[in-house]
């Protein structure tokens, strides 16, 4: 009763005002073999000292210590502890959507950095205030390039994250929109150009590719984009690892740029929430989903933000949306805008060097080991590696667990012609040591954990 405001003699009142008197009268409507007539058999009452102390308990039972070299578009970076002492302030944390501009300034100027910091990044004119995550911003860049275009085809490439190409099914089920797989060249891990330039036709509206690309492989993006603008689609490039832009060109060909930006700060959190982004090249901002926030200067020559361009359903006829994402991910955003302000340029690139330097030692590593090999080695890539091994994806999986290690993602869920392949992934909070653990394990050796 510790937590219910009502009184036994109020209860009593208040049944007596409807004409019941008890609350089996008030439950009477429902069937008798519907209604519970006897206790919970839930354990006694506990005091609020033996509950911590059970969770305590039961807390101490998981297993701790593991490493982990998953990654395929969630990527655990280092989270600088500032980024929670900020976020977590009532302005930011309480906010709900910035529609008063005169007491949402801090707000909206957060929004308007991390506009500002994405578009210098992705090398695109413009950047909306964020979409859900990845995947949606993805399936979302694909429609708005069916607004610009007229045109309702999609050609996707294959090493397109699969769970964004499910996404994007989802979106086109009920448009009208169908799409084409385009394979990847077994030898390189890219998209295949003879074939992307096959599939693409007067009635495809945009080529969706990813860069690095599912495999962590850097896509050829000019050479895909000759082949989209000669015959008049528009170019998406979805970046599912947002690091990689400290060292990886940005896709200045692309038309669209949709991107996770999870990893500027963002905690993995089980999966969400993230922060997806769309950018693109100015003549295109009308048809841009989501919102923007805008510059200018009050009556009094002051500087202010404001919302511009809110082309969702809360804001003009539903017939003229451009999305029905209802809001955006401002707080996580600003959780990116810190990120990105604390490393700085420079900073961004030397982190994206560490997780490169990591990549290629790990890869090195283990392609050293008798039965492995890395694929798709012609190809430049980012912290991402395929590696194939002679062992069964299961069997390895059970060796490197027993070795508190958490190896790569099987890729034959996805793609069944490699049935023995692996996705691993290394950041910076990898060390040298544990990848040379794993790397032990690889090779046969036991590890005790």
């Amino acid at each position: 009763m510790r937590y219910l405001p009502k009184s036994p003699a109020e209860r009593l009142a208040m049944l007596a005002d409807i004409g019941a008197q008890s609350i089996d009268d008030l439950f009477s409507v429902i069937p008798a073999e519907y209604r519970l007539d006897r206790d919970l058999d839930v354990p006694r009452q506990h005091g609020e000292s033996e509950i911590i102390d059970y969770f305590r308990a039961a807390a101490a039972q998981n297993t701790t210590g593991y490493t982990s070299f998953l990654g395929a578009g969630a990527y655990r970076h280092y989270r600088p502890v500032i980024i929670d002492s900020l976020v977590q302030r009532g302005e930011f944390l309480t906010s709900y959507t910035p529609y008063q501009a005169e007491i949402t300034q801090g707000t909206l100027q957060a929004i308007f950095e991390f506009q500002t910091m994405i578009a210098e990044l992705t090398g695109m004119d413009v950047a909306n205030a964020s979409m859900y995550d990845g995947s949606t911003g993805a399936a979302e860049a694909v429609m708005m390039a069916v607004r610009v275009t007229g045109r309702h085809k999609a050609v996707v490439a294959a090493t397109v994250h699969p769970e964004y190409r499910e996404v994007l099914a989802t979106y086109a089920k009920h448009q009208g929109l169908p799409s084409t797989l385009v394979p990847y060249d077994p030898e390189t891990g890219r998209v295949n150009l003879t074939a992307l330039d096959a599939a693409v036709s007067a009635d495809t509206a945009a080529i969706l590719v990813q860069s690095p690309n599912f495999f962590g492989v850097v896509e050829d993006i000019p050479a895909i984009a000759a082949i989209a603008h000669a015959k008049g689609a528009l170019l998406i490039v979805s970046i599912a690892e947002a690091i990689s832009l400290g060292v990886v060109r940005p896709p200045l060909e692309a038309d669209i740029v949709s991107m996770e930006a999870q990893s500027f700060g963002v905690a993995l959190s089980y999966g969400g929430p993230f922060c997806g982004v769309i950018a693109c090249k100015e003549q295109f901002i009308r048809q841009m989903p989501g919102r923007l926030v805008g510059q200018t200067v009050d009556s009094n020559g002051y500087r202010g933000f404001v919302l511009t361009l809110a082309t969702r359903e809360q804001h003009i006829r539903r017939e003229k949306a451009t999305s029905n994402i209802c809001t955006n991910q401002a707080l996580v955003a600003l959780m990116a805008t810190i990120f990105l302000t604390i490393y700085g340029k420079e900073g961004i690139r030397e982190l994206a060097e560490h997780n490169l330097a990591k990549a290629d030692y790990a890869a090195k590593t283990f392609a050293a080991q008798p039965g492995a090999k890395v694929l798709f080695q012609s190809s430049p890539r980012f912290h991402e590696f395929v590696l194939e091994t002679q062992e069964s994806t299961e069997s390895l999986s059970q060796r490197l667990l027993a070795g508190k290690i958490v190896g790569g993602v099987a890729l034959s869920r996805w793609y069944p012609e490699l049935p023995n392949a692996t996705l691993w992934c290394t950041t910076e909070v990898i060390t040298k040591e544990q990848i040379d653990t794993a790397a032990r394990v690889l090779a046969g050796l036991t590890i005790l954990a």
